[in-house]
């Protein structure tokens, strides 16, 4: 009984010790968080995407808080959230919030199934990256995109899907919120994240290969051949060429489209413009006969009856 007790003393005893010492090490070492984090936290959409580029909501709630510090919240954009968050956040941190232009995931790639025809039937795991780390896909195009939706399975918004038309994605404009997964998915870099462009409407190169033009021709139909027509029928140094690939800056773009219409290939696109106006073509000309005939016809009918001569009076027998 005695050894019992005593061992339940020693135990108590160490347990209490080990407490003490657990709490004197906590206050020693605590560290204080910032009650703005947490306030910060509460108004963001905690999607936790990452489009931030921070780990997360509470980690940008740290970074608004130590740009806040230096007097800024320039650069810290929530893409889920947008602007009405970002004014949330500066009013708890004192601060004006900066208007930021809002994005919005682009596919550069438009080589359908029709355009880039198959050469090669993967049969393994329907993943884009596996395909990318075992070959070029089941098309000759070492760039575009590889039609296993990796970018449709990273979404978290539902705003992307895949066409089975056409084997491509589809960003529905409404649901994204270009936080980025769907291009952090995607092995080659085919979906952009983009402005939206004045009342959404934008102008671009959907494409992503940078082979020379004659091996792009044999792979896709529509592909970039680095022709560089769109360069110069561009007046506002708006495309540049790289890497036998053309890119349009868009902030520089004025959205005059006059590169869509020079591009042979068909590779520019321009998404949300009303449709064109087509022009007014002239009237046919009529045949020579016709129109000589119809011109004396016009020229009987405007000769008034009343300009008619009257017939001379006859002499009587008077006069004789």
């Amino acid at each position: 009984m005695n050894v019992i007790l005593i061992a339940v003393i020693v135990l108590g005893g160490i347990g209490l010790v080990a407490a003490l010492i657990l709490f004197l090490a906590a206050k020693k070492f605590a560290v204080h968080e910032d009650e703005r984090i947490g306030k910060v936290a509460e108004v963001l959409p905690q999607a936790n995407c990452g489009g931030c580029g921070f780990p997360g909501c509470s980690g940008f709630a740290g970074a608004c808080v130590k740009a806040a510090d230096k007097g800024s919240l320039e650069g810290l954009l929530c893409p889920v959230g947008g602007q009405p968050v970002m004014e949330k956040v500066a009013d708890i941190l004192g601060m004006k919030a900066e208007a930021s232009a809002p994005k919005v995931a682009v596919v550069r790639c438009n080589g359908t199934c029709e355009s880039r025809p198959r050469i090669a039937e993967f049969d393994g795991a329907q993943s884009c990256r596996v395909q990318q780390m075992l070959g070029s896909g089941e098309t000759a195009c070492a760039f575009g995109c590889l039609g296993c939706g990796d970018c449709v399975a990273a979404c978290q918004f539902d705003a992307i899907r895949m066409n089975p038309e056409t084997g491509l994605p589809e960003v529905d404009e409404e649901k994204c919120t270009a936080c980025g997964a769907c291009s952090k998915a995607c092995p080659r870099g085919v979906i952009e994240i983009r402005l939206k462009g004045l009342k959404n409407r934008r102008v671009v190169v959907l494409c992503n290969n940078k082979d020379k033009g004659a091996q792009t021709r044999k792979a896709c139909s529509v592909g970039c051949i680095a022709c560089q027509k769109c360069v110069k029928v561009c007046k506002f140094e708006a495309i540049t060429v790289d890497q036998n690939l053309a890119y349009i800056d868009a902030e520089k773009c004025k959205l005059c489209r006059k590169c869509e219409e020079e591009c042979p290939q068909n590779a520019i696109h321009a998404f949300n413009f009303p449709p064109r106006k087509s022009p007014v073509s002239p009237l046919p000309a009529s045949p020579k006969g016709e129109e000589t005939g119809s011109s004396e016809k016009k020229a009987v009918n405007t000769v008034p009856e009343t300009t008619k001569e009257a017939p001379a009076p006859q002499a009587t027998n008077n006069q004789q």
